[in-house]
């Protein structure tokens, strides 16, 4: 266990993107525009899925990409059975790049109806939180995930995963990592993702923004990212943000007015030739985007 404490992670942890709503002391001399530490990054999901970690990072620094969620089961091979050495293996070679290890995308989840199963979710999370610190993250991605209506009312399920999610959390907060609580499966329509953040109070628990079409639903977009905006972590996922099926200038908008100072990290769903062209090209159209959003504001 690390000897920070849990007062001082907390508050770095907060500064990270969770409470960019939140002002700083220093905000009000910051010569920056707001939204100008947000960074943008990839998931290995689907884009990077095939190169083992040598590539990625050789991919990423080629197309100026600053930073990467490290998806499991993919080939980049960083998972819990990696032993101590090639954990400091795999921490050197973010160091020694340009690109910083965001995090580890986990596909734990805690609807699970079964108390062995969930007993399992939560010891795995715990792993990936260890995995994490050791290689240099500073968080893991879960997933709510699913209702069970068929066999429990929706609240049950709800309430518990925000217990599952206040003990991970808790147990990460000894380790210096974020628990991102992605906006997935059937809890990723926004009302119900604010039910499981009342009751997963734990300030180590935070959102992971996922760009669903589900953020449009009921009263729209700004509703929906009002609900659980305060709860932000330091990362938001997105899809290719050309995609006009997705209003993705409004969600910069949204993001730079909050001075949102996370990672904004490309979980591509298409299948490019070039990937790290696509990936210049993304890169490109989120500057242009954040710029535009700050201009607005001006």
């Amino acid at each position: 266990m690390q000897n920070q404490s849990r007062r001082n992670f907390l508050s770095t942890a907060l500064g990270l993107g969770a409470a960019a709503s939140m002002a700083s002391p220093l905000k009000a001399f910051a010569a920056e525009a707001p939204g100008s530490k947000m960074k943008f990054g990839l998931v290995t999901y689907l884009w990077g899925q095939h190169w083992d970690l040598p590539t990625l990072i050789a991919n990423c620094e080629a197309a100026k990409v600053p930073g990467v969620e490290l998806r499991t089961t993919h080939k980049h091979g960083v998972e819990p059975v990696l032993t101590a050495e090639q954990r400091r293996e795999v921490k050197k070679r973010f160091d020694d790049s340009s690109v910083v290890h965001v995090g580890i995308g986990s596909n734990e989840a805690f609807d699970h109806t079964d108390p062995e199963a969930l007993k399992k979710a939560i010891q795995a999370t715990k792993d990936f939180v260890v995995l994490s610190h050791d290689c240099g993250g500073s968080g893991v991605k879960v997933k709510p995930n699913n209702l069970h209506r068929d066999a429990e009312a929706p609240e049950v399920t709800i309430e518990r995963i925000g217990k599952a999610l206040n003990e991970v959390a808790a147990f990460a907060v000894d380790y210096g990592q974020q628990i991102r609580l992605e906006v997935h499966g059937q809890c990723q329509e926004l009302p119900i993702m604010k039910q499981i953040m009342d009751v997963a109070t734990h300030p180590n628990v935070f959102v992971c923004w996922n760009s669903n079409g589900e953020d449009l639903k009921g009263e729209g977009l700004v509703h929906n990212f009002d609900l659980v905006k305060d709860r932000f972590g330091a990362t938001a996922h997105v899809r290719e943000l050309n995609d006009p099926e997705y209003p993705y200038q409004e969600l910069m908008n949204l993001l730079v007015k909050m001075d949102y100072a996370g990672w904004v990290l490309l979980e591509g769903r298409t299948d490019p030739q070039d990937k790290v062209a696509a990936l210049i090209e993304q890169k490109a159209v989120f500057d242009e985007m954040v710029a535009k959003a700050q201009q607005a504001l001006a």
